[in-house]
């Protein structure tokens, strides 16, 4: 559009030109010695116009050529930026798409034909990152090294180089070294977020809880991090800063608690430690309200226990106000079972055992099962605390199926093997059949079982013997441990081949390695 009003206005000036000459008839006399030109004045203006376009061309044509040199240097230039421009993509693309060898090949001849310092640095770092995704440390390391010293006095690319440097160590566990390649970054650096992430997962890596604590908050006002996570990492640092300024008379938990936001008073794990400290300063109705906002803000199964573990004087308070929280959540069985142990710490046996039923008859708990035992044990029914006991190591622990309901016969350990000398070499009588002293007549033997869960089958037992019979004898145990005398190792055939016999009826024993059909309470001697 300005080319357009240039012409027109270029036209309408000649035009008035034209006219203006028509009206005014001239001559223009040029006297250069030895010659003189006479013309029109119409005539002059168009010859000086024509020598000011001559002119220009001229000039135009000649810086034109003057400028070849520049022109072939920057079109050199350009060439070398596309083929740096497609190195780099190509480079990118592979280390997205996890081909490593191949980016870290296009990185490295990226670095070694580019002429421009920040192509270099960012083909370094990306040559870095490839070499660590291969497992190779080596060359990362050199390719690291080779960046930073690139990069100068740049403080872009110095930070650059210390972000991936930070980064790559991360990654490798090594959260020490990531801090110390950040600790340039740590005073300019604090409004990059990026760099807040990275120092943040280095004090997480190395438990520094109050500068994970700061970095949060500072990351969570910035928006730059989930608020689940926040406040996750908020609740474990801050119980952890709690508890290290409880024990020993420290009081420097009470300053950390005044640092604390309303809404990081009521997460679980600080109000935790913040209720164990208030309990350790003497505390029991502060401890009481701090679990009670948390508890009221979201209901926690642990906050509950926690709550139901009070003094006396707390407990009809705790009930209470717990059994407002059952109106809102009456099918909850931790509830229930905080409940229970609350009416057990007040002595209010009876409401202790409707609420701890209540609890089981929704969830099948071994500590609801304990706490059971107990309170029938406290109230004089052996049998229903046993059976509660039992019950709830059977809720914990997966037994196996037995095979009977009986209780094994004791051991005979007359025969076991005698105690062997200093010197290693063992105390057995000469070579030949050993004949053992006769013993009482063992009770039959019953069926073999692995395992015996009643704890009362012994007792059944003993009422089952006749009255005018006396209880087998139970011989006296070896001092040797069986253990140490056996070993793992296979026997020479030719090491013991003394003949082996057996006492009672059964007769002559078979040999070591008669198999299954031994009876497993078979007493046996090896004789050198």
């Amino acid at each position: 559009m300005r080319t357009w009003l240039w012409t027109l206005l270029l036209v309408v000036v000649a035009v008035c030109v034209a006219v203006v000459l028509r009206q005014h008839p001239g001559n223009v006399l040029l006297m250069i010695a030895p010659w003189r030109v006479e013309m029109s004045l119409t005539m002059a203006l168009l010859t000086l116009v024509a020598l000011f376009v001559a002119l220009y061309l001229v000039l135009r044509i000649l810086g034109w050529l003057l400028a070849i040199p520049d022109r072939v240097r920057a079109w050199s230039g350009r060439r070398a930026q596309a083929r740096d421009q497609e190195l780099v993509e190509q480079g990118w693309i592979g280390l997205l798409e996890g081909r490593y060898a191949q980016a870290e090949k296009d990185f490295v001849k990226l670095q070694g034909q580019t002429r421009s310092a920040t192509r270099r640095v960012l083909a370094g770092l990306s040559a870095a990152r490839a070499a660590h995704h291969m497992g190779e440390p080596v060359r990362r390391d050199q390719m690291l090294e080779a960046a930073r010293a690139g990069a100068g006095v740049d403080a872009h690319l110095q930070e650059a180089v210390a972000a991936v440097t930070a980064d790559l160590w991360l990654e490798q566990g090594q959260a020490q070294k990531a801090l110390d390649a950040l600790e340039p970054l740590q005073d300019g650096g604090a409004r990059h977020v990026h760099t807040l992430r990275l120092l943040l997962r280095a004090e997480k890596a190395l438990d520094h809880h109050d500068r994970v604590f700061a970095l949060t908050r500072s990351l969570l006002r910035r928006h730059a991090i989930d608020k689940a996570e926040a406040q996750q990492l908020i609740d474990l640092s801050g119980a952890a800063r709690l508890r290290a300024g409880t024990g020993d008379g420290n009081d420097g938990w009470r300053g950390v608690w005044k640092e604390l936001k309303s809404e990081e008073r009521v997460l679980p794990n600080i109000a935790l430690a913040a209720a164990a400290a208030l309990d350790q300063a003497d505390e029991g109705s502060e401890a009481g309200r701090v679990l009670e906002a948390a508890i009221g803000d979201k209901f926690n199964p642990t906050l509950m226990s926690v709550y139901a573990h009070c003094q006396a004087d707390q407990v009809s308070r705790r009930l209470a106000r717990a059994e407002t929280w059952l109106q809102q959540r009456p099918a909850d069985a931790g509830l229930l079972m905080a409940l229970g142990l609350l009416c057990l710490n007040g002595q209010l046996w009876g409401q202790a055992e409707r609420y701890l039923l209540r609890s089981l008859a929704r969830r099948d708990d071994p500590q609801c099962h304990a706490l059971l035992g107990r309170l029938y044990d406290r109230l004089g029914r052996p049998q229903d605390a046993m059976r509660h006991w039992r019950l709830a190591t059977e809720a914990r622990v997966v037994l196996p199926v037995l095979a009977a309901d009986t209780v094994l016969p004791p051991a005979q350990t007359q025969a076991d093997p005698d105690p062997y000398r200093a010197d290693g070499v063992y105390d057995l009588p000469p070579v030949g059949p050993r004949t053992l002293p006769a013993e009482p007549a063992p009770l039959p033997v019953p069926p073999a079982v692995d395992y015996v869960i009643e704890p009362d089958a012994r007792e059944r037992l003993d009422r089952a013997r006749p009255v005018d019979e006396p209880p087998a004898a139970v011989p006296p145990r070896s001092a040797i441990n069986i253990e140490d005398f056996f070993d793992s190792a296979p026997i020479p055939a030719t090491a013991f081949e003394a003949p082996i016999t057996q006492v009672g009826e059964a007769g002559a024993m078979p040999p070591s390695d008669a198999g299954p059909g031994h009876h497993p309470n078979t007493e046996k001697k090896v004789e050198p």
